[in-house]
Order: structure tokens, then C-alpha cells, then sequence
């Protein structure tokens, strides 16, 4: 629209698209909620009062206020492809994300995050992306890409790129590595967000001195206060595995609540269809006795205003119509959702789109060499050897010694004491790398489990009570190219195919879903009474938290982040 245009309909010379009338306006510019008429012409809000619409819906009441944003997502978690996740939760109110499409720049580099801006358009919501600040995230895994500074710096150009996501590598920055610090140059005037659990006193100082503003990683209100007072702004998270509401939500101040806004990280389709997105989010905090409008306002406003989206957040005269009806103030039933002024979801549902989402194509992740991949054998090179040791609802682990069983010259699973063979098959180059190793407290009595889905480099991953099975696991989820998969004595129980970077599906989110439980439901059938044993599996191969994973290239002591032998002295 042009600007004369803008002012024109504003002073009302001319009739405008929609007027939205009786609304009550949670109005997160003053702090108050009022009763107004609510003007949109084309994509923006032009005014409140008396005008001449060319369409009119009556409001009766309900409350109106901005659309939700989520500050910080790594979509590939929900394991929907882009238009699938707005399926799901533009109609809970959710209008626009800023990702950081960490886990497929794992696999595919610069074709991961260019398929993610590419495969955004035509959706119903905005998506913004914070460039990836850690591919790969260690140099202890084989990953699919790797990014430097430059790799990056063309893409700060695109007016859908905000920033750089989170800098996971603190020590790189407290140390002044080379390459983390060309990142934060290259990234210098755009939001630079953070990433640093439990960091303090100096060293935080120092880690805020480079231009890092932000932080997802708070697990108490003591240390989300220090990091409010040297002006960083704090991502409430409440994801699937990582809950910090409840223990951040004290620290949240009327003098500082500006700073602060709610995120939701990784959060898994289960959740997302029985919880919520960000609604759910607002509903808890309200529940938890934070004030509504200040829970509205850091879904909206302060989340736009971090990152210098200065049309969004609000409603007011030139903002975008991004805008959320809804019943009660405690509850938050969404009842209609508009994005740019259209109506695009109503009571739960989104409305058909003028163009269906554009399709990007995608080369395939799945470069196994077999010639190594196919002898999964554990020679024994002792009568002990380091077991990783699941915590349930946790992605930290222990580090165990255990005694093993001993076949021949063998060393397997001993499925009476839960002690299960893991192997991490390298997936992006064909190197023929397999990580060779034992977990405890998955507690299989049979069969097998696979997943192409194993933080931070996704490499395949499996873990069973025999060889046969696990490889029949590897080799499926090769064939899918990429997914998850549930063995058993040679047959596939269930199986779900993600080939879009061995992380997303290409179907539907119903079928998802429903493909979710299913393996779930195998899985426990095996003998696994995990929650859900897929996403335990995905964080055995994070090499970054404590305190016992296993890579591609073998078993990683993280308290002292180096390779260690699997069988001891």
C-alpha cells in the first residue's frame, strides 16, 4: 500500500477493507484493555472509532490483541515440513516464528536453510530464520555441512534473515576463537542471540560484551535475573523436554517483563496438538498468577521489538494485521486468527489458502557405506566397559561401568540387566564411521529401534537387543530415506518416514501423528516404558551434554569432551 494511500484510509476519506467491530482491544502499547472498532485495510491496521467498511464483522465482545510470535523454534522438531507446523498452530493463535534452522543445516548446510525460507512462502504466517551459529557443533561428530562466517554473510541480505541464532559455543566466544568471532562480526547490527546455561560473573559479562543479547537456556530465576541486569533479554521456554516457566516466572518484574518473552525450542507434535503452541504458554503463565497483559505482551510485543520487527507485536495505526480473537482472558479459546487482514483460521481450523504452499525439492541425506556400516560385533577388549546411563525425562546422561557379557570374543547385549547395544551410523559422506557402544535404561527385551533423528548431526541411530535387528533397523531407515522404525525378530512393527533431511515428514500432520503413536506403542511393546523412546534416543548422540554419548567416531566423555575407550582397564 502506498503511503498516501495509508494516510488516506486512516483519516477515513475512503471506505477501508474490514472493520472489527465491539472488540476488546488488549492494547499491549498502554497496558490496558478497551473497547474499540478496529480498522484493517489490505495488510495493516489503519485506525480505531467510526468507519466506512467495505466489510464489517461483529466482534460481540470478544478479545482482540496481536498475533502470538515464537522468538525462538527449531521446527524440524515438530518433524512437520513448514505448511504442516502452520496447520497446527496458526489456528492457536501463532502468526509469525523466528527459527533457526540448526538441525537441517546439520545435514544439508545452505540448502537446509534456503529450503526452510523457500518452503515458508504461501504459508499463513511469517517465518523469519536466525542463521545457524554452530555447524557443526563440535568437531567430535561428522556432520552434513560445514559453515563459516562467509557461508553466511550473503544470507544476511535477505529481509527474512533477522540475525544469528544461538551461539552455543560460549567457551569460542569467551576465548575469542577466529571463526566464532568473524560470525558475531558478520552478524554486528542484527540480533544476536545466545545460548549459555549457567554461565556467570566474568565470563557472562564478556559473553554479553560481543553482542550476544539473548538467552534460551535460564533454568532459574537467579540466574535469569543476572542476565536481565547486564540487558539481555530472556527467552521463557517451554518446550517438550525443557520446562522453565515455573522456575523462571518469579523473576519476571513489571520493571523488567519488557526484556523477557516466551519461546518454545523444541516442542514435539504430540504437544504442540494437545497442549499448544504459544497460547498454551500464556494460558500457564496466567495460570501461574503473571499478570494477562503482561503475558500478551511477551508473546507479542516485546518478542517484535527484540527483533526490530517494527510492524508487528501490536495493534495500532500502520502496524500489520496480524490479530487473534478470543473468548475468555484466562483461558484463551482462540476463535479467529488474521494474518496481513485475511481471516485464516476460524474456531480451531485453517481456512483454505489462495495458493497452495510451494513445493522445494530436496536432494536425499541418506550416503551410507555399508562395507563397514554391516558388522555391528563389539570385539571384547575387557570384562568392563562405560555404559550410558539414561536419566528418564532428561537429556543429560551418566556415565556407568558395568560388567558385560561376553560371547566368544564378543561382547553383547545383556537384555536381564538392561545393558543394550547403541550404534551411530555416519549418514552424510558415505566415511563408513560407526560408533560402537551400551545403554542403560531403555529396557528392550527384544528387537530393535532406529532414527535418523540424533542431535546435533543427525546421524542414524540404533539401539537393540542384537545385531540382526538393529541393522534391519539402519537399513530401513536408509530405504525411507531417513525416519523412525520399530524391529522386531526381522519384521518392521512401525516405521515413519522423514525424508526430508532424514528429519521432517512430507505427509500430512494427522498421518504424522498418528505414525508417532504408533511407534511409541511398538516401542513399548518391546518392553521400552519410556514416555517416548525416540526422543531419549535423539540426545544419545549430543556430544555437548554431559555426561557419556557416542558419535560416529566413538564414545565421548563430555565432562572432559574427548574420546575415551569403551571397555576399562
Amino acid at each position: 500500500m502506498l503511503l498516501e494511500e495509508l494516510v488516506q484510509v486512516a483519516r477515513g476519506e475512503v471506505e477501508v477493507d474490514l472493520l472489527l467491530k465491539n472488540a476488546q482491544v488488549v492494547n499491549v502499547f498502554s497496558g490496558q484493555i478497551h473497547a474499540a472498532d478496529v480498522a484493517i485495510h489490505q495488510d495493516r491496521v489503519v485506525g480505531f472509532g467510526e468507519y466506512r467498511a467495505r466489510a464489517v464483522t461483529d466482534l460481540q465482545g470478544q478479545y482482540l490483541c496481536p498475533g502470538f510470535i515464537d522468538g525462538h523454534v527449531h521446527l524440524e522438531s515438530s518433524m512437520l515440513r513448514v505448511a504442516e507446523f502452520a496447520r497446527v498452530v496458526v489456528p492457536q493463535g501463532t502468526t509469525t516464528i523466528v527459527c533457526d534452522p540448526h538441525e537441517i543445516a546439520n545435514v544439508l548446510g545452505l540448502d537446509g536453510i534456503r529450503y526452510i525460507l523457500e518452503s515458508s512462502k504461501r504459508t499463513p504466517f511469517s517465518v523469519y530464520v536466525m542463521l545457524p551459529s554452530c555447524v557443526p557443533s563440535t568437531d567430535m561428530e561428522t556432520a552434513g555441512s560445514k559453515l563459516a562466517a562467509e557461508d553466511l554473510a550473503a544470507m544476511f541480505g535477505s529481509e527474512w534473515v533477522l540475525g544469528l541464532g544461538e551461539v552455543m559455543n560460549y567457551p569460542g566466544v569467551i576465548f575469542r576463537d577466529w571463526e566464532v568471532m568473524n560470525k558475531i562480526r558478520a552478524a554486528t547490527g542484527r540480533a544476536i542471540d545466545g545460548h549459555a546455561p549457567g554461565l556467570s560473573g566474568r565470563d557472562l559479562c564478556a559473553y554479553v560484551a560481543a553482542g550476544i543479547g539473548s538467552d534460551h537456556e535460564c533454568t532459574t530465576a537467579e540466574e535469569a535475573q543476572e542476565k536481565l541486569q547486564l540487558g539481555m533479554h530472556i527467552m521463557i521456554r517451554e518446550g517438550t523436554t525443557a520446562r522453565n516457566l515455573k522456575q523462571l516466572l518469579p523473576a519476571v518484574t513489571p520493571s523488567n517483563a519488557a526484556n523477557c518473552m516466551f519461546v518454545t525450542d523444541d516442542r514435539h507434535l504430540p504437544d504442540l496438538l494437545g497442549e499448544g503452541h504459544i497460547n498454551f504458554i500464556i494460558r500457564q503463565a496466567i495460570h501461574l498468577g503473571l499478570d494477562p497483559i503482561t503475558a500478551i505482551q511477551m508473546a507479542t510485543i516485546n518478542t517484535a521489538r527484540y527483533f526490530g520487527l517494527k510492524d508487528k507485536g501490536g495493534i495500532g495505526p500502520g502496524m500489520s494485521a496480524d490479530l487473534v480473537v478470543f473468548d475468555d482472558l484466562k483461558e484463551l479459546t482462540v476463535r479467529r486468527v488474521y494474518r496481513r487482514g485475511q481471516l485464516v483460521a476460524l474456531d480451531g481450523e485453517l481456512l483454505p489458502l489462495p495458493q497452495a504452499p510451494k513445493e522445494v525439492p530436496l536432494r536425499s541425506s541418506m550416503n551410507i557405506n555399508w562395507h563397514n556400516a554391516r558388522d555391528l560385533r563389539i570385539p571384547a577388549a575387557g570384562q568392563y566397559a562405560k555404559v550410558i546411563g539414561v536419566i528418564p525425562e532428561s537429556i543429560v546422561t551418566d556415565n556407568l561401568v558395568e560388567e558385560v557379557k561376553i560371547e566368544g570374543d564378543f561382547a553383547v547385549a545383556d537384555v536381564e540387566r538392561d545393558i543394550l547395544k547403541v550404534a551411530v551410523i555416519e549418514r552424510h559422506l558415505s566415511s563408513g564411521n560407526v560408533g560402537l557402544g551400551f545403554v542403560r535404561g531403555l529396557k528392550l527385551q527384544r528387537g530393535a529401534l532406529g532414527s535418523s533423528v540424533a542431535h546435533d548431526s543427525h546421524n542414524v541411530i540404533v539401539v537393540g537387543t542384537n545385531d540382526a535387528d538393529m541393522l534391519m533397523a539402519a537399513r530401513e531407515i536408509e530405504r525411507m530415506r531417513g525416519g523412525l522404525v520399530v524391529v522386531d525378530e526381522g519384521n518392521v512393527q512401525a516405521a515413519l518416514a522423514l525424508p526430508i533431511a532424514g528429519l521432517m515428514s512430507d505427509r500430512p500432520y494427522e498421518e504424522v501423528n498418528a505414525g508417532l503413536r504408533a511407534l511409541i506403542e511398538a516401542a513399548h511393546q518391546l518392553g521400552s516404558d519410556l514416555h517416548d523412546p525416540f526422543m531419549t534416543m535423539a540426545f544419545l548422540a549430543l556430544p555437548v551434554i554431559p555426561a557419556l554419548k557416542l558419535t560416529d567416531r566413538g564414545l565421548v566423555d563430555v565432562t572432559q569432551f574427548r574420546f575415551v575407550p569403551l571397555f576399562e582397564d
